[in-house]
């Protein structure tokens, strides 16, 4: 019996709980299925921010199944998450050796690659994720590739690849994002309020739209709102940097 197969209120209950499985059922698992189990777990505390327990799922799991690329492929993200570069590099790779046709682990690791200024390579997996036969979900590479273009200044080629991916999903979060910065960015005030509520219609504010939302309004002088985002930016976020760039903006 696989972890998708538990009845939902066990299976919620061990994400919950952290507990093993049962005595009878851990009898009748392979280690390939307890090490799916631990995944899901380890995936599930990731998401919720629980990184002890996640680290211990997950290794766990690398124990049981260390041929597993998805298993492989979420300690990297875990990894990232901790900032163990070295580690989720190492990750990526055994990920990708145990399935090199895997379009999201190569959209993935080019992403990761991107972030630590290894463009080419990471332009060369994110096109392979991209061309791949099986990527039914291109918005992903799509808007990884636009993403690695900001990191080397090229905004109109990344604009290119965030229309792209959301031609391809229009209601893409982080895509809509970026669509709104890069507008904000070249004076399109309006086209940035419309790609801010298109976000908000799939997402909830964080620090960076709120941020951007307040210097559109600003823009187009709508001084009302432009207060109302300053308020839930400082409300929401005080802490962030974005919080303290609207505390300088308001100052001048």
């Amino acid at each position: 019996m696989s972890a998708k197969k538990l009845p939902a209120t066990l299976f919620w209950l061990l994400l919950a709980g952290g507990c093993g499985l049962l005595p009878a059922s851990r009898e009748t698992l392979s280690s390939a299925e307890k090490a799916k189990l631990n995944l899901q777990m380890g995936a599930r505390y990731l998401d919720m921010g629980m990184l002890d327990v996640a680290r211990e799922k997950l290794e766990t799991a690398v124990r049981l199944d260390s041929g597993n690329a998805e298993i492989h492929n979420t300690l990297a993200v875990f990894y990232e998450r901790i900032r163990d570069y070295d580690a989720a590099d190492d990750s990526y790779r055994s990920a990708l050796q145990n399935n090199p046709d895997s379009f999201s682990i190569k959209s993935n690791y080019g992403r990761f690659l991107c972030d630590r200024g290894k463009y080419d390579k990471a332009f060369e997996l994110l096109n392979a994720s991209l061309e791949s036969a099986m990527n039914n979900r291109p918005w992903f590479a799509l808007t990884n590739i636009g993403l690695c273009h900001i990191k080397q200044n090229d905004f109109s080629q990344a604009e290119t690849y965030f229309r792209r991916a959301l031609q391809a999903q229009p209601d893409y979060a982080p895509a809509l994002l970026e669509m709104q910065r890069i507008s904000y960015q070249n004076q399109q005030f309006m086209s940035a309020r419309a790609f801010m509520e298109r976000y908000l219609g799939v997402a909830k504010h964080t620090p960076e739209s709120l941020w951007i939302a307040f210097q559109t309004e600003r823009a187009l002088g709508n001084g009302k709102l432009a207060e109302e985002y300053r308020e839930q930016l400082l409300g929401s976020f005080p802490a962030s940097k974005e919080a303290q760039q609207v505390r300088t903006a308001i100052s001048k």
